[in-house]
């Protein structure tokens, strides 16, 4: 079975519509096939951003963090001939 479809109309700065067309032309795609790959790898983004936020708040609430000394201790040491490993919670 086929999923359904829905319009979604949105304005665009004339710069990025101009983008779009200059891409679907070049490709040889329609604006509309640009338009929802760029969503849907945007959503795809968004979704994966989230998911590492829910995961970074849990190993704050663990207490599996890294204090900000040792992380600049290490960032500084990297530009040095003896980096230092990097620092583990």
């Amino acid at each position: 079975m086929a999923a359904g479809t829905r319009v979604l109309t949105a304005h665009v700065p004339e710069g990025l519509a101009d983008k779009v067309d200059a891409l679907a032309a070049r490709i040889e795609r329609s604006r509309g096939w640009i338009m929802k790959q760029a969503l849907a790898a945007w959503i795809d983004q968004e979704e994966e951003r989230h998911k590492m936020t829910l995961e970074a708040l849990a190993d704050v609430d663990a207490s599996r963090v890294i204090d900000h000394q040792s992380i600049q201790a290490w960032a500084d040491s990297l530009s040095t001939d003896s980096p230092l490993p990097p620092p583990s919670a």
